[in-house]
């Protein structure tokens, strides 16, 4: 295997950074002049945990930089990364940015044919990518296009190994490299980010630096972590969310640690004890759903304390002051109940920001009531992301809202109820696209798709997407994603889609949390056979009966869900139910079921519950 000697970089005049970063590679050089530490990335490697220094990111990433231009690619040439998270990532990526190519990141969970999709729309020169089983994939999808060559993370046989790249660019000419640097400008397109598509085929979104750099900056002064400071990271950096987030670490000096994979997040917690992280709604389900059950295990008086401590944190108020007496019990239940929580996170996490999809605001209540503050944002790939997120300041943080606006970004709501936005956060464009453009961006403004509201005249909430709300041959809208956030409180319940459009009435397909279920059969000392049996048992029929009547109560009468059909198999991004991030793909998912739900409304009539 090649490895990196000690080829320095000497030659950066860092006194000539500009007092507002500009462009994503700035921060790197910032951190080197700031904050320069041994362990500016991470990450675990054959049970051990393999530091990359400040200066080893930057050394490294100037010779991708002239390794790549050795190889005859050029400014605004397409560079793939197809990897999960590592640090040869992130310093392949900065290797592209400061030569003033474009990288195309992709996420490795899709398909050849997807990959080849991508790589002929983008146009791409090379392709870095972590794996044999990646590999593979990329030579499949890259067959008869002309690349320079795919490059693999890991040493493989008869593959091309991206410290290879690394070795060209010591023949390369520093001096050449800074003058491409000095002509990479704000407005240049950093990145095509191809949307993970509910429908039809994916979408390139251009991205320039400004975009990118303009989320930075803005949300900097709200990061509650600095130089002194490790996170974990394990959302995928090929999603817009962990990309700018990383960049925003960069611009703080903070040490990023790589999970290993999102089996072993829970163990990697512990060993980093991390004072913040990035995730997504349905993992701070998952975490909350082993807490309540480890809970419902206990017996006698930790049992009682578990629970009182639970249902004190239920009645939390951001941001209030509930006198004396709350305050007290909140202490006691801190100290004796909620102190393992912080435990199981690393015991240092001082706030956690969660995105991509809505999170219950129980979550986010009892979350803060046990002194881990949650902050839920919101944005999409187009803005870069973030337009607005709930602060770490409890003065400025509602539950069921994605929070305040972020400073230079505005929003309207549209008389049909769509958010639109306008910032310096939003997209050039789509890629070879210049309709969708065109209808994306009609009159200066993005349209999101989200349809939202204001609540108390400053925080933003998102109620629903405009493509999923359907009418019933009622003529009343349904709001899908309200009920099945709803829904989701319940812990039997893992997965569920509304559906309805057209229909007499709104009906539910549910994937139970078969963990949970197993618990349950335990407890009813009954055998448990399979998945597919144990939906069809007569016990589990009365409890999501119940689970129903209970959730339905909030909804008015034409909202309510009149009937449920469980489903054996928890959907998958790799059985194309789910998006890259995990979000449902209705029309797939209506297609596969469809004898189901013809069931549902051939019956004589609904259940009313």
């Amino acid at each position: 295997m090649i490895q990196p000697n000690e080829w320095r970089i000497s030659t950066f005049d860092l006194t000539s950074l500009p007092m507002r970063l500009s462009r994503t590679f700035d921060l790197l050089y910032n951190y080197l002049e700031k904050f320069p530490k041994e362990d500016c990335l991470a990450k675990k490697e054959n049970g051990k945990w393999v530091t990359y220094s400040t200066q080893d990111v930057v050394d490294q990433s100037c010779k991708v930089s002239l390794g790549l231009m050795e190889l005859g690619i050029q400014r605004g040439d397409r560079v793939a990364i197809i990897s999960m998270n590592r640090p040869e990532w992130n310093i392949v990526d900065f290797g592209i940015q400061q030569m003033g190519a474009v990288s195309v990141p992709m996420y490795p969970t899709i398909t050849a044919e997807d990959f080849r999709y991508i790589f002929e729309d983008s146009g791409v020169k090379a392709v870095f990518v972590a794996n044999q089983e990646l590999y593979d994939k990329a030579v499949v999808a890259a067959k008869g296009l002309d690349l320079i060559g795919i490059y693999t993370f890991d040493e493989l046989p008869n593959a091309k190994h991206w410290l290879e790249v690394q070795e060209l660019g010591k023949k390369g000419n520093q001096k050449q490299l800074e003058e491409e640097k000095s002509q990479v400008k704000p407005g240049d397109l950093l990145t095509l980010i191809y949307t993970s598509g509910t429908t039809g085929k994916p979408k390139g979104v251009m991205l320039t630096h400004n975009n990118l750099m303009s989320n930075v900056n803005t949300c900097n002064p709200l990061l509650p972590v600095d130089q002194h400071s490790k996170v974990l990271s394990f959302l995928p950096l090929c999603h817009v969310f962990e990309r700018m987030i990383f960049h925003l670490y960069m611009s703080a000096g903070v040490s990023v640690y790589y999970a290993e994979s999102m089996e072993t997040i829970g163990d990697n917690l512990k060993e980093v004890q991390p004072h913040f992280f990035s995730t997504v709604p349905r993992l701070l389900e998952k975490v909350y759903d082993k807490i309540y059950a480890k809970g419902a295990e206990l017996t006698g008086l930790k049992r009682k304390l578990f629970f009182w401590a639970l249902d004190l944190a239920m009645d939390y108020k951001i941001g209030e002051d509930q006198g004396p007496i709350y305050n007290l019990k909140m202490k006691i239940a801190r100290k004796l109940i909620f102190s393992k929580w912080h435990e199981a996170l690393g015991g240092n996490v001082r706030a956690i920001v969660t995105g991509s999809a809505a999170l219950q605001p129980r979550l986010t209540t009892v979350f803060w009531g046990a002194g881990i503050p949650v902050l839920e944002g919101y944005g999409l790939t187009e803005t870069s992301p973030v337009i607005s997120v709930n602060r770490y300041d409890p003065k400025n943080v509602k539950a069921g809202s994605v929070g305040p606006l972020i400073d230079g970004v505005e929003v309207k709501i549209a008389e049909d109820g769509e958010i639109l936005v306008k910032g310096p956060n939003i997209m050039k464009g789509y890629y070879n696209k210049p309709e969708a453009t065109e209808k994306a961006l009609e009159g200066g403004w993005f349209h999101t798709g989200d349809i939202g509201e204001f609540v108390d005249g400053k925080y933003l909430k998102i109620t629903d997407r405009k493509k999923d709300q359907f009418k019933t041959s009622g003529g009343k809208y349904i709001y899908p994603q309200l009920i099945e956030n709803k829904f989701k409180e319940s812990q039997f319940i893992e997965q569920v889609m509304v559906i309805g459009e057209g229909r007499r009435f709104p009906s539910a397909l549910i994937v139970p949390n078969f963990e949970v279920l197993k618990e349950f059969f335990r407890k009813k000392k009954l055998e448990y056979v399979s998945d597919a049996e144990a939906i069809a048992h007569p016990e589990v029929e009365m409890l999501m009966a119940k689970q129903l009547e209970r959730l339905n109560k909030n909804f008015a009468q034409y909202e309510k869900i009149k009937q449920i059909r469980m489903l054996p198999k928890l959907w998958t991004v790799e059985s194309g139910e789910l998006t890259p991030t995990l979000k449902c793909k209705r029309k797939v998912i209506k297609e596969r079921y469809n004898d189901v739900i013809e069931d549902i409304y051939n019956s004589t009539a609904p259940v009313e519950k």
